[in-house]
Order: C-alpha cells, then structure tokens, then sequence
C-alpha cells in the first residue's frame, strides 16, 4: 500500500534545511521525497502548514527504570513521537540473568515503537556488587545473533578496562568482532586514562555532568549522549554542545526516566522543548535525537526522510514546541492527537512470565538487623549531591549513644542495603545526609545495580517495617512512619516493574513521591531516585553495597570508621 504525505515541511536532518515537499511511503519505507501526485498512491494526507521529522531515538534507556512493562512504555512514548529505543536490560539481567534478556527480547516485540538492546556489559557491576546473575562473556556472545541486539552496553567496570582485565577485554573483543558499538559510562574519566578507556574500543558516554567534560570526549572522537532523566538531569549544563563544532556528535537519551514524568512532560520531545526554550535549535536537536542517533548505533536506513529509510515519521504542528499532530511507525499510523492507536500485546511463554515474578530469597527481617556496633567516633557519612548521582565523602564525629548514630539535626540518617538473591544475609550498613528525613522510613527494591534491598531511616523499627513489607510485595517502593505504611508502590516483575498501566504505575509512583514529604524530606529532593543510586559502586566517589561502604575512585571496600 501505498501513502502519500503532502505540502508538509520536511525537517532534512542530513542539510539541517526544512523544505516544502511530498513524501511518498510503501508499506514499512519512504520510496520517494518531492514532487509525487496523488495518482502514485493508495491513501493521501495533505499535511498544509505542518512539520514532518524523522520519529525520535532515545539512545539509551533502561526500560525497567521507567517501572512499566515494555508494551506500556510503547504505549506512553509512542504517542510523544518516539519510534525507536535502544535499551539496556542490565536491570532485569542482574536480577534474573539470561532469562530477564529472554524476558525483554520477548516482551518489546512488535510495539509500535522498535525496542533495540545492548547487552549487559557489567552483570554485576563489580565485584563489589552481589547480583542475581552472573553473565560472562560466553554467556552473552549467542545474543549478537540477534537483529535488534545492537552492541555492548556501558562498560561501567572502567577500573576493569584500564587494569586490563582479561574477562572485560573479552566482551569487548566479542562486540567488536560481530561489528557491533561498545557503550561507556566513565564518570569523571579524564586525561591519559579517558585515552585509554577510548582506546579499548568504548565509543560513547552518557554520564557526562560538565560541557568541559562532554567536549574532551567529542575531541576524542566519542560520541556524547545528552541525559536528562527523573534523576540525572544534565541538558542545562551541556547545553554548549548545541553548538558548532560539538553539536554533530551528540545525541539525546533519557536513561532513567518515572512514569510520572513520562506522563506530564514527555520523552525526547520534552528534551526538544527543553533545548528549544533555552534558545538553541529545534532542528539541532532534531538531528541530534534522529539521525546522529542512528549514526552512533549504525542503525542504517533509519532516522531521516530520504528514499529507502524506514517510515518512521513524526508530523507536527508547530517546530518549537514539538506539538505533536501523528506518528508514523514502519509505515503505519501508530499515534494521533496524543494517543496510541491500538496494538496487540507481545506473545511472552508463561514459564518466561514466571521466572521475572519470583525474584526475593530473603527471610523476614527484625529491628535488630539494622543496628550498628560502635567501632569508633570518627566516621564516613555518604552525602547526595543535589541534583546527580554522584555522591561525596562527609568525615565527621558520630554520636552512637543518641540513636544509634542517627543525628536528625545534622540530617545524618540509617543506611542499609540486604543482599536478596541468595539469602546471602549480607547487610551493609551505614549513614547518609542529604535526604532530610526527620521521621520513619523508605525502602525500595530498586538499588542500581544489583538491585538488593534498600532502605533509608530514622529508626530501626520502621527500617524493619518498610523492608519487610517490600519482600512480602515481591518489589516495590514504601515509605513508612511509626509502623503504619503511608504509601506504596509494587513492583513485581523482578522487584523493579508493574504490570499495571502507565496511569496506574504513575499515580502509585507519586503517591510514594509526596509521602516522603509527610517525613519532612525538603522540597526539591527525589530521595527514592536518590537512594536507587546510592548502591552503584561505579559513580563516584561513596557507595555502600551489601558487603559494605565502597571508595569507588579506588575500587577498594573501606570501614565506615577512621
């Protein structure tokens, strides 16, 4: 069938003009852009005084950190002009291993967006880190085979890539050798070592926090991925590389994004907007989220309007504000006005379904689990960042006699993270600030990477309350006060996604959101996205994982005293 679109203004993402033309489709392709007439088609759309660019690429995301099941991310970001997604499954693969990659490959079929993956690079993520799963390099070689199986995923072992580990270097020879791209995540990373990271075949990086920073990669000859996410929100400072010579190495990606945000302001349209109202081009970042996306990937025929690429289109009304009009996915209208025209559900075995819903091996846990045994006075207390997931190291005095190290004057509140794979009976324990809790507890499944038990309090008794309380739900997120929940969110599939509606998930995820308001947590704090972050022993510089706090600048397992 044949489908012409006319009189609209097509954005050229390869010239960066924007030219007034027809576009002539066939079946899933573009077959022709100019003067076509509506006797070379089946079906014509005159498509006066509206823009139409290539469907939008978040480079990289994580689908389980939206907490929605991929048909239903499909469902929400389709109808905000995304057509393709390359998505890192390390979440769900260091819970479950290979049969969470089974679970996402089956899961994202035939959406009305197209779900490509990398592969989990870092399973876990050190060894520091007590995962679900371990996937070596042997493991994970057969997935290459795949066709939506795009590359390596960040490489977040960069300690393992500058120390020459051999099993590292293996998964990274396996990538090169199948064609395929290596993705980073070298916070921080600079100078001779950044040289060596690149030289090992790492082509790109998404955790940059500083235009300085994303500016020695670009010179290198990295591609930059601009992140703006629920936690991570980095376009206000890397809004320099919108700009010669920078710009056409970049792309847009959200990485970690919540329902509730995906719902209100959107996806790569929001960070068009965004760059838009911060006076830079909507064309610029167009390219950046379509065809430079594609380029970084070697995705071929995809991301432009050109004769022999996919049909993957976005018409709207107005250029600036990304106000969307249509989608187009292969071909076939999948979005209009802002919904998702309708779509049959992934066929996924019933035994692959079982394997994600069962996911804790973990006793019930008492108060006592929670205190800490005085070793000494002087003490390391891991402090958020606002803002980033990077963290600093606060050395201070520690009153133990007053509960036990939990000083809410000086916002110094319980950290604890339980190993929940194994039954290991792994804690490690710990102090924070910079959450601002002065009652209760919070506790979540969801504890990049490995995803083990968190949970943040100011006394032990709702510590034990709010974990407990997750296990029973198989996953989730709960905030507790004086034994009674507040609020909860469960996340069943893996301890880390709902089966429920975006609308349902959103609702429940912000119902969790204000209740930590009700602990006196200050405006302006997202402590359960901060908390997510607070066990990865690969984002600088203080992390506490189930076998204790982690330097992660020196790789090495450090005591909570001096």
């Amino acid at each position: 069938m044949k489908r012409l679109l006319k009189n609209g203004l097509v954005v050229n993402v390869f010239t960066g003009e924007i030219e007034k033309k027809n576009v002539l489709i066939e079946d899933e392709r573009i077959i022709g852009t100019g003067d076509y007439s509506e006797s070379d088609t089946d079906i014509t759309e005159d498509l006066t005084g509206k823009y139409i660019c290539p469907g939008f690429i978040d480079g990289h995301i994580h689908i389980e950190s939206t907490m929605l099941l991929p048909e239903e991310l499909a469902r929400v970001c389709a109808a905000h002009g995304t057509t393709a997604i390359v998505a890192d499954p390390h979440e769900i693969a260091n819970v479950c291993g290979t049969k969470g990659l089974d679970f996402m490959l089956a899961a994202s079929r035939h959406l009305p967006l197209t779900v490509y993956m990398t592969l989990p690079s870092c399973v876990p993520s050190t060894p520091f880190d007590e995962a679900g799963a371990v996937l070596d390099a042997e493991v994970l070689r057969p997935y290459y085979q795949n066709s939506r199986v795009l590359g390596l995923g960040e490489m977040m072992n960069y300690p393992g890539v500058l120390a020459g580990d051999a099993e590292v270097f293996r998964k990274i020879q396996d990538a090169c050798s199948a064609g395929k791209p290596v993705n980073g995540h070298a916070p921080l990373l600079s100078g001779k070592d950044l040289d060596r990271y690149i030289a090992a075949g790492i082509q790109d990086d998404h955790e940059c926090s500083s235009a300085e920073e994303a500016m020695e990669r670009i010179r290198k000859g990295q591609w930059v991925m601009i992140r703006e996410g629920t936690a991570a929100r980095n376009l206000t400072d890397l809004l320099p590389l919108f700009d010669p010579p920078f710009s056409h190495r970049c792309l847009l990606v959200t990485d970690d994004r919540h329902p509730a945000d995906l719902l209100r302001e959107g996806h790569i349209d929001n960070i068009i907007r965004k760059a838009v109202s911060a006076g830079k081009s909507a064309v610029t970042a167009i390219q950046m989220a379509t065809i430079q996306a594609a380029r970084c990937f070697g995705i071929h025929g995809v991301g432009a309007i050109a004769p022999g690429y996919a049909a993957d289109l976005v018409v709207l009304d107005d250029l600036d504000s990304v106000q969307i009009h249509s989608v187009y996915h292969n071909g076939r209208k999948t979005a209009e006005k802002g919904s998702v025209l309708p779509f049959e559900s992934p066929d996924v075995a019933e035994d692959l379904r079982n394997d994600v819903f069962s996911s804790f091996s973990l006793p019930e846990l008492s108060s006592d689990c929670f205190r800490i045994t005085p070793q000494g006075e002087t003490c390391r207390v891991i402090r958020i960042v606002p803002g980033q997931l990077l963290t600093n190291e606060w050395i201070t005095e520690i009153n133990w006699a007053s509960r036990n190290g939990v000083d809410l004057d000086r916002d110094i509140l319980k950290l604890a993270v339980i190993e929940r794979h194994h039954n290991t009976g792994h804690i490690g324990l710990g102090l924070i600030s910079g959450i601002g809790m002065k009652s209760g507890a919070i506790a979540s499944s969801v504890s990049h990477d490995s995803h083990n038990l968190i949970v943040i309090g100011t006394n032990e008794e709702d510590m034990a309350e709010a974990a407990n309380r997750i296990c029973t739900m198989g996953g989730g997120n709960v905030v507790v006060r004086d034994g009674e929940i507040l609020a909860e969110m469960p996340l069943p599939v893996a301890g880390l996604m709902s089966h429920f509606s975006a609308e349902e998930v959103a609702a429940q995820n912000e119902a969790v959101r204000s209740a930590v308001y009700q602990l006196d947590v200050p405006d302006g704090i997202e402590p359960f996205m901060n908390m997510a972050f607070v066990s990865l022993p690969v984002i600088p510089s203080l992390k506490m994982t189930t076998h204790g706090l982690v330097d992660v600048t020196k790789q090495e397992l450090v005591s909570l005293y001096l």
